[in-house]
């Protein structure tokens, strides 16, 4: 057997799909003893295997350049995070916690919002200018109307690039837009329950041009397990500047007085929707730690 270098593109089953930079992929297993260091392996990860003709034996792990809990992804470039302005609606605290995770670490973050055809013209300058106005690029797309299409293509030209949002907003559709050979599975979204329903089952990297894109399964919600609560903060980017100006050190931005994140807020210089999504996040992780704490 000979040794060789590359990156899983898919894991599925206890298999994982090894693509090498000639792109020959090698159907892969767990050598026991990494298997025994209970290390958990991900789309995206570099591995070293063991070339046994088709198939390989992964033998080790190399250093991540990052790690994103959810979607499950390592060595990613940008997430474009994938929300729908309607059908379904619109869920602030979903996107909010899902751009926390991408802050927490430390990826390139594009923000896509879909189904502008179905939006009025309000609600799009409205999603649009909550997250341009704190610095993320946002695209507003149709597949239907084929807008905003080449700027996503653009944007992640050559790069890893991983379609993160909930059910139904359009993930699939929009990456068969983007590259009309994928041919990927869609969905619909659920008139009784306002949800949509899963057409993607794991992530896979899949080429596009001279990098990746990956299509990821939705969710309904976000758990923050791994996001510590006096990280929270850090992950609000309008935040940030604003939290070395409060009266308190430590200050929560929720029941101090002196708190300059509050005044930015009560003088409209922060949207609503997004303190109302800090402070349910808050709460969650609050009541994680005090279970944490009475373990």
């Amino acid at each position: 057997m000979t040794n060789q270098v590359g990156r899983i593109i898919k894991n599925y089953n206890g298999y994982y799909y090894v693509e090498t930079k000639e792109k020959t992929i090698f159907t892969c297993k767990i050598k026991g003893k990494l298997k025994q260091e209970r290390f958990s392996m991900v789309t995206g990860d570099f591995v070293e295997f063991e070339d046994g003709g088709t198939e390989g034996m992964i033998t080790a792990i190399l250093p991540r350049k990052n790690f994103l809990q959810r979607p499950l992804m390592a060595n990613v470039d940008v997430v474009v995070v994938t929300f729908a302005m309607v059908d379904p609606d619109f869920n602030s605290l979903l996107m909010d916690k899902l751009l926390a995770l991408t802050a927490m670490a430390k990826i390139s973050t594009v923000i896509a919002l879909n189904k502008m055809d179905l939006a009025t013209p309000s609600l799009a300058a409205d999603l649009t200018k909550i997250y341009q106005d704190i610095g993320y690029q946002v695209i507003n797309l149709s597949t239907v109307q084929g807008k905003g299409i080449e700027e996503l293509r653009q944007s992640i030209a050559g790069k890893v690039a991983v379609f993160a949002g909930p059910s139904g907003v359009g993930k699939s559709t929009l990456l068969n837009c983007l590259d009309e050979k994928l041919h990927l599975n869609t969905g619909y979204v659920s008139k009784k329950i306002g949800r949509g329903r899963h057409t993607t089952k794991f992530a896979q990297l899949m080429p596009f041009g001279e990098g990746f894109i990956a299509d990821t399964p939705g969710f309904g919600n976000i758990n923050l397990e791994e996001l510590a609560i006096d990280s929270l903060e850090n992950c609000f980017r309008e935040f940030t500047p604003l939290a070395r100006q409060c009266k308190f050190t430590g200050c929560t931005h929720i029941h101090e007085p002196g708190c300059a994140v509050k005044a930015a807020l009560g003088a409209g210089k922060i949207a609503p929707s997004r303190y109302e999504s800090y402070v349910t996040m808050f709460k969650e992780l609050a009541v994680k730690k005090e279970r944490n704490l009475k373990k």
